[in-house]
């Protein structure tokens, strides 16, 4: 038997674990499905189980892999295997980095060079497919990508596709041939992209079975995480890993299956015992939400199936979620960030509350509200909103541009008419609309901006991952970037049909999907979660009339103005809010000599740009600078009145004013 130093002992291991997380760690059944629900402590129970079995030496931590699908999950679950004393031995890894590693040593061995690995197959893959808009390239690339973890060769494409209800972004004779001509490139030049890792690694286990055994000699023991999110493929390559022993244990939950659209099989874990000969546990209670908001999103689950037996929750009553309907989409931000602020008493973290959209597109005007407010925010997950291609490739015609923002505004709205149809070129259409929108409330400021002049703008307002400000600050997220995260507090912006569910999804299984991603953003939630959507949006400059989600009906809109009984406990009441003011606050003589220069200042600059003095900055902002008297920029930013534009534009003048009063 092997030798394991310092395992812990079995009942250090089983301590603190309900009666059905004993028997998800204990079972000796074999192949095991755990079928954990959103907070049900589902990575606790995975790692339980490996150090269990370690130490009832019915594994060897050597000869163990755990596959994730991201480098962090693989890394937090080292993390707590260490702290229970499994410190060496055992890999954890995605399925491409494990597929990577294989075929590395395997070429060392044949002692063959290592094709290139492409970072960056769209530009290999756009050769094929010349002038084709960004849009449809990236659609044409996308649909490449599914059918390739589906495991479908280029020639059943049109079949499967049309099964699954998707569509072809151009004429499919010219889309599969570039899928063989884009292949038949990389082979030519010895390049590989991450698909061909695991198409690969199948190839080399199934055309060589001693080669195979040595690989399941390795790994005798294999888990994997997040079962629910596995494609055909990875399905395909686990199998040849695998081999005929039993030994497997897999982790997930059906309810939490949002990855379809990009070639996942849910039926895998739904369908394990038939799979895989196998026996599955459920975890039943959900220990992370209050009742009221497992109750709501287990709400939205419903019309998928019916007979569903719903989970339990743990935590103690708290408030009901509230749905908030508002005017436009400026003012679901302005709510929002008001909202935040209302739950972010004296000594709280910022960081306890996050803001979760469908579409990265409509986090710009989040953060622009946040940055209004004074609100320190980061983009979590994703790409923030100036690195998506459409929106980088609009800013670097921007900065090379001569032009006034005047002239560059036509362009990019000449941009958006021409884009064609099909999901990349909605999402396209409304990252550049929402710059327009940005370069439009730049020019009431100031119309004589340039174009270039605009980016730098932009650029220090909305330019980074974590704009802002601190570390402690709230987190703006994608329903898909949120998955496995929790905050106490939670804030769904945009909850209107169109985003929620999404336009392209327009089966029926796309729009169970789409049930299933907003049960994924309400669980995110602990004690507070509030539910958001706008009667009107803008797009391409004209206002159009929005419809609240059809996941939300049957539950009434409350007015956000409104001070509600039911608001998170965590919200400070007025008289604590106004006590907590005054404290920073001094009062002043509103004739004093600094609220006169300062209004003094404000005259003379709204004269020069030929403006009224409150296009400049409003009142609030010039009396709550003589308040505060600000000393520091970070100070400054504090005066949730005074625009990050604005403060960009004019802080140095009012910090000068207020030393020299």
């Amino acid at each position: 038997m092997w030798q394991i130093e310092k395992v812990r002992s079995t009942d250090e291991l089983l301590d603190g674990l309900s009666p059905a997380q004993s028997r998800a760690v204990t079972t000796d059944a074999a192949p095991l499905c755990i079928i954990a629900g959103a907070g049900s402590g589902k990575t606790r129970v995975l790692t339980r189980r490996i150090a269990y079995r370690a130490s009832t030496e019915t594994l060897d931590p050597n000869h163990t892999l755990v596959l994730t699908f991201t480098r962090k999950a693989a890394g937090e679950l080292r993390s707590r295997l260490r702290n229970l004393e499994i410190r060496e031995g055992l890999a954890a890894g995605t399925f491409h980095s494990v597929a990577y590693a294989q075929l590395r040593a395997r070429w060392t061995e044949k002692g063959m060079a290592a094709p290139k690995l492409l970072n960056k197959p769209l530009a290999v893959f756009a050769r094929h497919l010349p002038r084709l808009p960004q849009p449809v390239l990236f659609d044409a690339m996308n649909e490449l990508n599914w059918s390739r973890s589906r495991a479908i060769a280029s020639s059943d494409y049109a079949a499967a596709a049309e099964a699954a209800g998707r569509r072809a972004p151009i004429a499919l004779d010219r889309l599969t041939n570039a899928f063989d001509a884009y292949a038949a490139d990389k082979k030519k030049r010895r390049l590989i992209d991450f698909d061909d890792l695991l198409e690969l690694a199948l190839r080399d286990l199934t055309s060589d079975a001693k080669y195979a055994d040595t690989r399941r000699w390795k790994y005798r023991h294999l888990f994997v995480d997040e079962f629910q999110d596995v494609n055909p493929l990875q399905h395909k390559l686990l199998e040849a890993w695998r081999g005929d022993r039993p030994d497997l244990c897999v982790v997930g939950d059906p309810d939490q299956a949002i990855y379809a659209w990009n070639g996942a099989e849910a039926n895998f874990i739904r369908n394990f015992d038939r799979h895989h000969d196998g026996t599955t546990v459920r975890l039943g209670t959900n220990y992370r939400s209050t009742p009221q908001i497992l109750r709501r999103a287990e709400r939205v689950l419903l019309p998928i199936d019916a007979n569903r037996i719903p989970a339990s929750a743990f935590q103690p009553e708290g408030a009901s979620p509230l749905d908030y309907a508002h005017a436009d989409d400026r003012a679901e931000a302005a709510a929002i960030a008001r909202l935040v602020r209302d739950g972010h008493p004296p000594g709280s973290l910022w960081s306890q509350q996050a803001i979760l959209v469908r579409t990265n597109a409509q986090t710009a005007l989040i953060q622009e509200a946040l940055g209004k407010a004074g609100i320190p925010y980061r983009v979590r997950g994703g790409r923030a909103f100036l690195e998506h291609p459409t929106v980088a490739s609009a800013i670097d015609m921007l900065q090379k541009s001569d032009v006034r923002l005047s002239t560059a505004i036509i362009d990019l709205r000449d941009l958006i008419d021409s884009n064609p149809s099909g999901p990349a070129a909605i999402d396209a259409a409304q990252h550049l609309d929402t710059l327009v929108r940005l370069a439009s409330d730049q020019l009431d400021i100031d119309t004589r901006t340039s174009a270039a002049e605009f980016v730098e703008l932009i650029e220090s307002l909305i330019g980074g991952d974590s704009v802002g400000v601190r570390s402690d600050s709230v987190d703006i997220s994608t329903f898909h970037a949120a998955k496995g995260l929790e905050w106490p507090t939670v804030h769904l912006a945009g909850l209107e049909a169109g985003y929620v569910p999404i336009a392209a999804a327009t089966s029926a299984a796309a729009r169970d999907e789409e049930r299933r991603l907003l049960y994924v953003a309400m669980t995110r939630a602990r004690e507070t979660l509030t539910l958001h959507w706008a009667k009107k949006r803008t797009f391409n400059d004209r206002k159009s009339e929005r419809a609240k989600s059809p996941f939300l009906a049957g539950f009434a809109d409350v007015d956000p103005s409104e001070d509600h009984s039911e608001d998170p406990p965590s919200r400070p009441s007025q008289e604590l809010r106004e006590q907590h003011q005054s404290l920073q606050r001094p009062v002043i003589d509103m004739g004093s000599t600094l609220l006169t220069a300062l209004y003094q200042w404000r005259a003379d600059a709204a004269r020069g740009a030929n403006v009224e003095p409150e296009a400049v900055v409003g009142d609030e902002v010039l009396d709550a600078v003589a308040h505060t008297r600000p000393s520091t920029d970070e100070e400054l930013a504090e005066l949730a009145c005074l625009s990050a534009i604005r403060r960009l534009r004019h802080g140095p003048k009012l910090l000068d004013i207020v030393a020299q009063s």
